[in-house]
């Protein structure tokens, strides 16, 4: 894929248990791109009362007002699918992100083959520190800064 001239889809799932059977997804954050142009942006999220991990709960207490908020865990999903069409998902993690996806059809793959990089548990600082970025709540919005300075070079 070309993300200087392909239509693509930046993604993040953060989800209330590893395992799909056995959790929900408690925020979608995504980017549609056209290139390297925003196309536009995709941010849901549960509502608090049914995230039983405190953990979880305080990680997801940033940017309340730009998030979309539902009771059904499902809409999250249905509405995702809905807003992907067939663009190709370029994935920030891929284990447990493939399970809550996995009713997609749409071709998914991780993003750091396009950033000259691997995936590791210490990815995000690793690209912030490479890219010269400010730390961010919104990764999809810190990879799609690093894909703009990789397209720079």
């Amino acid at each position: 894929m070309n993300l200087e001239k392909d239509k693509y889809i930046i993604v993040e799932v953060i989800p209330t248990h590893s395992k799909a059977d056995k959790g929900i997804i408690a925020q979608i954050s995504a980017l549609k791109l056209n290139g390297l142009k925003l196309m536009d942006r995709f941010d849901y999220r549960i509502n608090d009362k049914l995230i039983e991990n405190n953990g979880l709960k305080e990680m997801l207490e940033y940017d309340k007002s730009s998030f979309k908020y539902t009771d059904n865990p499902l809409e999250i999903t249905d509405e995702f699918k809905k807003w992907v069409e067939d663009y190709p998902l370029l994935l920030i993690e891929n284990t447990y992100t493939l399970d809550y996806l996995k009713k997609l059809n749409n071709k998914k793959e991780l993003i750091y083959s396009y950033l000259n990089m691997t995936h590791s548990y210490n990815v995000i600082n690793e690209i912030i520190e490479k890219y010269h970025l400010e730390p961010s709540n919104h990764l999809v919005d810190l990879l799609y800064e690093a894909i703009i300075y990789e397209s720079n070079k």
